[in-house]
């Protein structure tokens, strides 16, 4: 039984230092983007605004749901209050619901600049990015409210347990004793979060790919796939997934294991927010040659 019991801590500690090596590269990263344009007047144009929204929401997200997760297994403190249980079920769902439409923002940002580059610069200042992004950062609290409030008026019962990486909707509604459908506003306000700026996106990436093909220039064309196919890529991984953890409990025909609910939800919960400073950042050509910039003149001043 002690050999069986090192053993878990063994187990325990390699979790934790996964998630906590997970939560650093994701808030440095996401920190140095958001460094980088602070520091540099050149990128304060409205998309590099959307790419610093992104990143703040991320560092929000893993701040949220990391730091408890990291204490489970380093700690073995698994024991959270119910307050406390609201109060990150509600910013878990808000993360969400911002990052959705700060990806829906991303979109229509490119599909103007690819379909009216004429009329971009006039549509698209720099003070109406920032209330649209000011905008998007209110409006996100609206529809996890819904569910928050559901819950604060909710009695529970049964086991206190929740089989999950952190609080969130499914979860309470398990530990609820009274009848989950009345929790189909909750899911309903999610899926409309969720699938309404989705709907607008592929509008969107459907009027960029059509200006593409009509693009005279090769390179051009090239470029605007390839920014396009990599951004289609981390938009499937946010979407797909949560469709199926979110609607399971509604569909007879949709079956997921805890264990199978668990996985999908840490993988689209925390390889987004870890992998949008390399894709969204790291890839673009001013960033690049302000970063080389920094190291040759942090190598000259350490030459002396």
């Amino acid at each position: 039984n002690s050999q069986q019991q090192s053993s878990r801590w063994e187990y325990f500690h390699l979790v934790a230092w996964i998630f906590l090596l997970l939560y650093v590269i994701t808030v440095v990263g996401n920190s140095i983007l958001v460094v980088i344009f602070s520091l540099e007047p050149s990128l304060q144009k409205p998309m590099y605004i959307i790419m610093v929204s992104l990143a703040l929401s991320d560092i929000g997200f893993a701040t949220v749901a990391l730091p408890k997760l990291i204490a489970r297994y380093w700690w073995n403190d698994g024991i959270i209050g119910i307050h406390t249980c609201f109060f990150q079920t509600h910013m878990i769902h808000y993360f969400g619901s911002l990052n959705s439409l700060i990806l829906l923002t991303m979109a229509l940002d490119r599909c103007l600049a690819v379909c009216f580059p004429f009329r971009y610069p006039l549509l698209m200042t720099v003070p109406n990015m920032v209330g649209l992004t000011v905008f998007c950062w209110i409006i996100a609290h609206v529809f996890p409210g819904i569910g928050t409030i559901n819950f604060t008026f909710a009695s529970f019962c049964g086991p206190n347990k929740i089989i999950q990486a952190f609080c969130d909707t499914l979860s309470l509604t398990a530990l609820s004793c009274g009848k989950t459908n009345q929790y189909g506003a909750s899911y309903g306000a999610a899926m409309f979060i969720l699938y309404f700026p989705l709907g607008l996106i592929i509008v969107s990436y459907f009027w960029i790919i059509i200006s593409v093909f009509r693009m005279p220039n090769n390179q051009g064309k090239k470029k605007t796939i390839s920014t396009c196919a990599t951004q289609g890529c981390i938009i499937s991984i946010y979407y797909i997934p949560r469709f199926f953890v979110y609607s399971t409990p509604f569909f007879p025909n949709l079956t997921m294991t805890a264990d199978k609910r668990i996985i999908t939800t840490l993988f689209y919960s925390f390889f987004p927010p870890l992998s949008n400073p390399f894709i969204y950042c790291l890839r673009t050509k001013e960033i690049k040659e302000i970063l080389k910039r920094w190291i040759q003149r942090g190598k000259r001043i350490a030459q002396g």
